[in-house]
Formats: structure tokens, sequence, C-alpha cells
């Protein structure tokens, strides 16, 4: 029999191997649209490329995909609509410390954990919403920072299906840079970069370090137990917050 299965290349398990660019470096993206499957992977993953281009004088728009409200579905202080309140005023309040302006962010409140995939009810519609949000004002994105196409958590993967779909009839297409949050801890084999596929690499944000973690910090919502009334309430546990405390990110830049 034939052995049909391809080869992965997985990232180095010594992330420090990975090539280091420079944080100026973000002056080459242009302007950036920054694509957040909930409010806290935009801090997450990228929140260092976000102080720097603000910091550079580069225009930066985060949109947020789901309305966030799955992350404590039983509790009674905050039911749907007031989490959701609190989850985009945590999502600003991130933003701030990142140096990027409130009216800078959108929020398309797609259903947290049911984010519409490939091929699903309501895909379609929901693409065309990521379309209008990415090129709204004249904003015309000539980066785009999402989530690693094979993140392990549905609503990551469906914000890369959105972004690709979004994009499908643009004769300019913007550089795409993927940022991979789960990958390290819940990720197989199958979720790690094929040959060729990707190029990984990292970002110096030693110089707005200490703005990444008070924009992590300002999630309080998923980086405390602030809302304690629900038993299977969801927040970052240290071990992995302290995943995201590097002074640099890492980042996978598609090859295809």
């Amino acid at each position: 029999m034939t052995d049909t299965r391809v080869e992965r290349r997985p990232l180095p398990d010594d992330l420090l191997s990975l090539p280091l660019r420079t944080g100026d470096s973000v002056r080459d993206f242009g302007p950036t649209l920054v694509v957040a499957p909930h409010a806290d992977d935009e801090s997450l993953g990228c929140g260092g490329a976000i102080a720097l281009l603000a910091q550079s004088g580069v225009p930066v728009r985060v949109l947020f995909v789901t309305d966030g409200v799955g992350s404590h579905p039983g509790s009674r202080r905050y039911p749907p609509d007031r989490l959701r309140a609190l989850r985009e005023t945590e999502a600003r309040d991130a933003l701030a410390e990142l140096g990027v302006a409130a009216h800078n962010a959108a929020f398309l409140r797609l259903p947290d954990r049911r984010a519409p995939r490939i091929g699903s009810a309501g895909f379609a519609r929901a693409a065309g919403l990521m379309r209008e949000h990415m090129r709204q004002d004249s904003f015309t994105p000539r980066t785009i920072i999402l989530p690693w196409r094979r993140d392990p958590h549905t609503d990551h993967r469906a914000a890369w299906e959105l972004v690709t779909a979004a994009l499908c009839a643009s004769v300019d297409r913007p550089r795409l840079l993927e940022y991979p949050i789960w990958v390290w801890e819940l990720g197989t084999d199958d979720d790690l970069p094929e040959p060729g596929e990707a190029f990984a690499w990292r970002l110096d944000i030693s110089a707005v370090l200490q703005r990444k973690l008070r924009a992590i910090a300002a999630h309080r919502s998923q980086t405390t137990p602030l809302i304690d009334d629900d038993p299977v309430g969801w927040y970052l546990k240290p071990h992995t917050l302290a995943r995201f405390s590097q002074p640099w990110e890492v980042y996978l830049e598609p090859q295809d």
C-alpha cells in the first residue's frame, strides 16, 4: 500500500531559532487590518505589532469577528448582552494601551464558538460582511494580520476562511501574516505548516512589550476570575499567558 501521508515540518521546539526581524520592519506593512476571532486574540497574537504600527504612524484597524459571549455561558450576572458589551469595552481599552483609537475598531458580532465555516449556512453573508469591513472609509489594507489557518479553534479557522473568501475577487491581494494562538497547546502535527506552505519568523517587540502586557491585562474577563458565578466559565491560565509574554511574536507568512 502506498503511503500517502504528507510530510509535515513542525515549528521548532525552540522558537528562538526562527529569524528575528526588527520592530521598525512593520513600516513595510503599510495600512494594516488585524482580524481577531475574539476580543483578546489581537493582544495575545499580535499586540506588539499593533503597538509598533501605531507608534510608527502606520494606519491600523482591528476587526473582531465574534461577539465573545461564549466564554461564560452560565453567568447570571453577565447574560449575553452584558457580556458582549463588557468584551467590547475591554477590546477598546486594550487597543488604547496599544495606541489605537476606539473608532479604528469594528465588531462583526458573529456567534462565539459558532462563527460560520465554509459550506455552512450564513457563511456567504458573513464573508460579505467581512468584505465590507475590510474596505470601509476608503481604507485599503496592504497587509492583513489574521489567525493561522489551522489554529485549533473553530472560530480561528472560521476567521481565516472568511478573510480568504472575502479576498477571492480582489485584484490586488494584500500581504497576509498569520499568527498562531492555540497551536502551541492544542495543536497536532496536522495543524502545523506543510513544507513550503508558510515561512515562520519572529518580530522583535521588546520596545513595546509592556504595552502589549497591559493590553492583555485589559481583557479582565479573560485573564482573571472577574466573572465568578459560572462554574464552567473560561479564562486564560498563567501558563498560557506566559507564552505571549515574550519580547517577540511569531508570524507565519504564506508562500502559496
